[in-house]
């Protein structure tokens, strides 16, 4: 099986663009974004906000490198919560089915699989609305045992209390994905079953207990550009902001309330994209859902606007993804490499 190059960071150079890239992150924490900063940024011209966006992936980030991660769904379905945009929400009639807490070995089986075909993160996400203690056990296992081969680990679960962010640490977990989705003042008109300060509830916990926070977006969810500048402002005034930023393109999908969403424009889209670089020049921008609709052209769009990790498999958890072979061309025709593993 063919598999993109795989290039370690071993190098004199990636050890100092690393070293470069930690204080920075300490540092750059400090620095507050308002909204109207932020919507200045979106409103630059195209080619000058790419520039800015590649002069600030340049002082941290080798231009031509890519992470690759996997999220397997380890639980789908059934979920109380009733966000907009989601077929695994339990409100909601779509054509995906409740399923149970996959197994030890077929999670296993899973991580080998996404290993050889270079992925480095190994993403796990349960339709919860929170875990139970005995889910905790359960994943603590699976994050054991993903480390175990050399993986990161991450896991998105649903809120969390201080005390089961402190087990999955024990466990060795490296990253906790929980998005903000919106801004705040959208907020409301896409989930009514949890509320904003729940989930920067839950990203304190994590924070607390030493886990890196994967935390980011959708966007396309009918809002403005004023609403679209809010959630970057949110992520970036986060302290410090996370050190993984997915940014989703809204999937619509029949039977959920944002089936007839109108598309984002494209621009747009990379836009957004750039702007979160430069207000997070430290974290990792992920190219997330929505990635199977975008044509390659606009994929290297993302890349040149400061995009440097991608969801790379067959399935982003119950949506359909670019297949392996696909991006390892577009990967060969641009000249990427995927970042190796971190010591």
């Amino acid at each position: 099986m063919n598999t993109i190059a795989v290039v370690p960071l071993a190098s004199l150079r990636a050890e100092a663009a690393r070293a470069r890239s930690s204080a920075t992150h300490a540092s750059s924490a400090s620095t507050r974004w308002t909204v109207a900063d932020i919507e200045a940024l979106y409103a630059l011209p195209f080619m000058d906000l790419l520039f800015r966006a590649q002069e600030a992936h340049r002082r941290h980030f080798d231009a031509n490198e890519v992470q690759l991660s996997t999220l397997l769904s380890i639980k789908t379905g059934g979920c109380a919560e009733d966000c907009g945009y989601c077929p695994q929400s339990a409100h909601f009639d779509t054509e995906v089915e409740a399923s149970k807490l996959m197994s030890l070995t077929e999670v296993v089986s899973a991580a080998q699989a996404a290993k050889a075909q270079g992925a480095t993160r190994f993403c796990m996400g349960a339709a919860w609305r929170s875990p139970k203690e005995r889910d905790i056990e359960r994943i603590s296992d699976m994050i054991r045992e993903v480390k175990a081969m050399g993986l990161e680990a991450c896991v998105t679960l649903g809120m969390l209390e201080p005390n089961q962010a402190r087990s999955l640490k024990a466990a060795g977990l490296d990253y906790y994905n929980h998005n903000l989705d919106t801004a705040p003042e959208h907020y409301a008109s896409i989930i009514s079953t949890r509320t904003y300060r729940d989930r920067l509830d839950t990203l304190s916990n994590v924070r607390d207990a030493g886990i890196s926070v994967c935390c980011g977006g959708i966007v396309g969810l009918g809002e403005s550009r004023k609403e679209r500048a809010g959630l970057i402002a949110q992520l970036a005034n986060l302290d410090p902001y996370p050190e993984s930023v997915p940014i989703n393109n809204l999937v619509p999908v029949v039977g959920t309330p944002l089936a007839d969403a109108d598309p984002i424009d494209p621009f747009e889209f990379v836009r957004t994209i750039a702007v979160a670089r430069i207000t997070m020049p430290t974290s990792m921008v992920r190219l997330s859902a929505g990635r199977e609709t975008m044509d390659e052209a606009l994929q290297a769009l993302c890349f040149i606007a400061g995009a440097n990790s991608i969801f790379y498999g067959d399935k982003l958890l119950t949506t359909s993804n670019p297949q392996v072979q696909r991006d390892q061309s577009l990967f060969a025709r641009l000249g990427l490499r995927a970042q190796g593993p971190t010591e």
